[in-house]
């Protein structure tokens, strides 16, 4: 299971890669600072659903370093 996929990973205040919504056809990743969690579960198969601190909401693709 990918990082992205298990909420144990994301906190607020690290750097992400999401999809928005709009945006998960054509698979254009946003940057931002991760300010809330959104899923409750542990894990889910599309990414963690996270809100930025500029209040995007998208699932998170990959964790930036």
């Amino acid at each position: 299971m990918q990082p992205n996929q298990q909420r144990s990973q994301i906190k607020p205040g690290i750097r992400v890669r999401i999809v928005l919504k709009q945006d998960q056809r054509n698979g254009k990743l946003t940057e931002g600072i991760v300010k809330d969690i959104l899923t409750n579960s542990s894990t889910h198969p599309h990414g963690i659903k996270v809100r930025l601190i500029d209040g995007k909401v998208g699932r998170v693709q990959s964790i930036v370093n």
